[in-house]
């Protein structure tokens, strides 16, 4: 039992279980009746994206410096008690259960769900290894 991070929209590992879509929007021009027909997620949780100034800070971060301030930023979003209980849940659903979290980003070093990950791991979360 696992955590998988994906990039939403690409295809499905077998096992992968139920797919979290940690995203501020939804994808654009698909139906939400479509969202896990089309590997995009089946569940969505905007709650651990970043709020929109963070998340325009992360797209804008093209030096070192300007990403760490992101990340700095995204932390303390992550830190506030409602969010810190959600990814304690998840931290512990890992043990007992396959998922997955994404975001559209097509690298994972440079997304959001890179430092979600580290939350997690810091929780004690279980992770399958090689996934991006």
């Amino acid at each position: 039992m696992a955590i998988r991070v994906v990039r939403l929209g690409s295809p499905r590992a077998p096992g992968e279980g139920t797919r979290i879509g940690t995203v501020r929007r939804p994808p654009r021009g698909v139906p939400k009746s479509q969202f896990a027909k089309r590997d995009w997620y089946d569940v969505w949780l905007p709650l651990l994206a970043p709020s929109l100034a963070t998340m325009k800070l992360g797209l804008a971060a093209d030096t070192p410096a300007r990403w760490n301030a992101f990340a700095r930023r995204y932390r303390r979003e992550m830190a506030a008690p409602d969010t810190a209980r959600v990814l304690d849940v998840l931290a512990a659903l890992s043990h007992g259960a396959d998922f997955a979290i994404g975001c559209y980003c097509e690298h994972e070093a440079r997304c959001h769900r890179s430092l979600l990950r580290e939350l997690l791991v810091a929780r004690g979360a279980l992770f399958v290894r090689g996934t991006s």
